[in-house]
């Protein structure tokens, strides 16, 4: 079933912190594929509008091991109150999802 794919996002300060992510989360399968992406972030925080120089990752996981997946996130992120937000994947390459769901837990 297509919702049973998802794609998680969260965003880190920088590369290292990054890393340290996806070698969790890939060395446990929590994720079959991770894409990161420099970005520039613009959000109000603590009473101020900030910009900052970011990286997105892209995670590209089972609905079912959101929680999981969420938890190395927490784990392992340097922020205080990091991204982290969960998108359903309602379509896709049967192929690719095959291999989604071959490569994770």
């Amino acid at each position: 079933m297509l919702t049973d794919y998802c794609v998680i996002i969260t965003t880190v300060a920088d590369d290292d912190n990054g890393q340290t992510i996806i070698n969790a989360l890939l060395e446990q399968q929590l994720a079959a594929c991770i894409q990161v992406i420099p970005i520039k972030s613009y959000y109000h925080w603590q009473q101020k509008i900030n910009c900052d120089q970011e990286h997105q990752l892209i995670i590209k996981t089972k609905t079912a091991l959101f929680e999981r997946v969420k938890a190395e996130i927490e784990k392992h992120h340097l922020y205080q109150t990091p991204e982290i937000i969960q998108l359903p994947i309602t379509n896709g390459s049967k192929d690719y999802l095959a291999w989604i769901n071959q490569v994770c837990l």
